[in-house]
């Protein structure tokens, strides 16, 4: 699948610190993007510079396999809608208003408004007051400004933001829907369990460097959920002879406590163990004597994995 975005060695240095440091993102055409990291991950930041709004002190960036520099800059946005931060419009014009400003600015056509209000079912509300919007009609009167000029590529920092849950469906569906046209969406968000739902291709964020690429699947893969012994003697597992050389060393999570094997109601639970070091702790329990009610792998979501994959505890190949 040809590429929407790509960049190499991406990165941006403030003064004080690193923002991103050299990513090499892929996004492919025609797909929604998951752009997944914890605040201050760099997220806001890479789609300012793949917007041009900020330049990267290093690294180069194509957007539908052309370069992406100042001088190209306004000859390849037209193909590009955006939202970043806040959702815009003025509160005491329409909506409709709003995107008449819009059009003039662009310089499109009625036609055009009117499908992207429509787009984002709009349409009822256009001659409403912006300022009696709800967060989520904002949010989409903001979607629709973006897409008014028809993008190939429309780049999203949190657009679920602050939304109730029935807000955030109507946002998913959307981007789904205009997903399914052939548009391509890149989409940052701190709700995992939405990006989940919706994205195709997931990139996760980490104090500015790209921890991870791939389909969901390809990140489950890469996971070690961790195993949940139950047990009525739990300290015989924890017995340090038992477990000696099977059990990765222990690693700080975000509260700073060790993520190594733990007691809990049902036993113990130890994290990132390989497959065949969990036969081997599950023979010498055996030759050992120690009861064994079950000895399962728990089950992982997205926001397990991203915790992992971000330094907060767990284990990942």
């Amino acid at each position: 699948m040809s590429a929407a975005i790509t960049t190499s060695n991406l990165t941006k240095r403030f003064k004080t610190h690193v923002a991103v440091d050299s990513l090499n993102l892929d996004v492919p055409q025609g797909a929604i993007y998951g752009f997944l990291g914890p605040n201050g991950s760099g997220k806001s930041t890479t789609m300012k510079m793949l917007l041009g709004l900020t330049r990267p002190t290093e690294g180069e960036i194509r957007v539908f396999e052309q370069d992406l520099t100042p001088a190209s800059r306004t000859r390849m946005l037209p193909s590009i809608g955006s939202m970043i931060e806040a959702p815009p419009g003025y509160g005491h014009l329409t909506g409709l208003e709003n995107m008449r400003i819009v059009q003039d600015m662009l310089d499109l056509s009625a036609v055009q408004i009117e499908h992207a209000l429509e787009t984002v079912r709009l349409t009822e509300h256009k001659n409403k007051l912006v300022r009696n919007y709800s967060l989520g009609m904002k949010q989409r009167l903001g979607i629709a400004m973006a897409l008014a000029r028809d993008p190939a590529l429309l780049i999203l920092d949190e657009p679920t933001n602050g939304l109730d849950p029935a807000g955030i469906e109507e946002i998913r569906t959307l981007l789904i829907r205009l997903a399914g046209h052939g548009i391509t969406v890149m989409v940052s968000s701190h709700l995992l369990d939405e990006i989940d739902r919706m994205a195709s291709t997931l990139g996760i964020l980490s104090a500015g460097r790209l921890v991870f690429q791939g389909t969901r699947a390809e990140l489950m893969e890469r996971s070690v959920p961790d195993i949940l012994i139950v047990t009525p003697t739990p300290q015989a597992v924890l017995d340090p002879q038992t477990l000696a050389g099977l059990v990765p060393a222990q690693a700080s999570g975000a509260s700073g406590q060790p993520s190594g094997p733990a007691l809990v109601p049902q036993g113990v639970r130890i994290p990132g163990m390989s497959k065949g070091a969990v036969a081997e702790l599950i023979s010498r329990l055996a030759a050992a004597g120690v009861e064994l009610h079950e000895v399962r792998r728990e089950a992982q979501s997205l926001e397990d994995v991203f915790m992992d994959l971000t330094g907060r505890g767990g284990g990942v190949l």
